[in-house]
């Protein structure tokens, strides 16, 4: 709650700030500049990351020097910029993208005749394939409902008994 306008003592009230700070999840410490700043841990990287939020969030990677950790504060929001044209250039291609997809959606298939007749000529050669009686075209592989075993006098059979003659198992050794 101190307002801190000294940049050494600013920068070491961030440094016991960041030694308070145990895990990754955000802990809000202050305001600067207007924005809302919170920092996390990272204990994979074993370094502190400032967080400052507006409508979008700006990271800084803190280090040991209090001077040097404004600086990248001050960094990181000189950067706000360069990161709003590259979000709106990113915009831009994005739109063109989908406006080119839209585009070519509403045309025909260009090659709708050629893969027609391939397609065509594949079921005439498989069929050609066929002729010497190895395998069967698709259209004999389906069996007349009259050759079928039907499931309802399968169920109707009477239950064969079992043998009760133990069979080893075949991890289990016989002797």
């Amino acid at each position: 709650g101190d307002l801190l306008t000294d940049k050494e003592n600013a920068g070491a009230a961030l440094l016991d700030a960041c030694k308070e700070v145990k895990t990754s999840d955000p802990v809000q410490i202050g305001n600067y500049r207007g924005y809302a700043m919170s920092v996390e841990f990272s204990a994979w990287k074993q370094e502190y990351t400032l967080l400052l939020k507006g409508q979008m969030t700006h990271r800084a990677t803190l280090g040991t020097d209090p001077r040097g950790n404004l600086t990248r504060i001050d960094n990181a929001l000189a950067q706000m910029p360069q990161r709003l044209e590259s979000a709106k250039a990113q915009l831009d291609n994005l739109c063109q993208q989908q406006a080119a997809a839209k585009e070519e959606v509403g045309k025909p298939f260009l090659y709708e005749e050629e893969l027609r007749c391939k397609n065509a000529r594949l079921v005439e050669l498989d069929t050609l394939l066929n002729i010497d009686g190895k395998g069967q075209a698709h259209t004999e592989s389906v069996v007349a409902k009259s050759t079928r075993p039907s499931v309802l006098d399968n169920l109707k059979r009477p239950v064969q008994p079992r043998s009760t003659d133990k069979k080893p198992k075949q991890h289990e050794e016989v002797r």
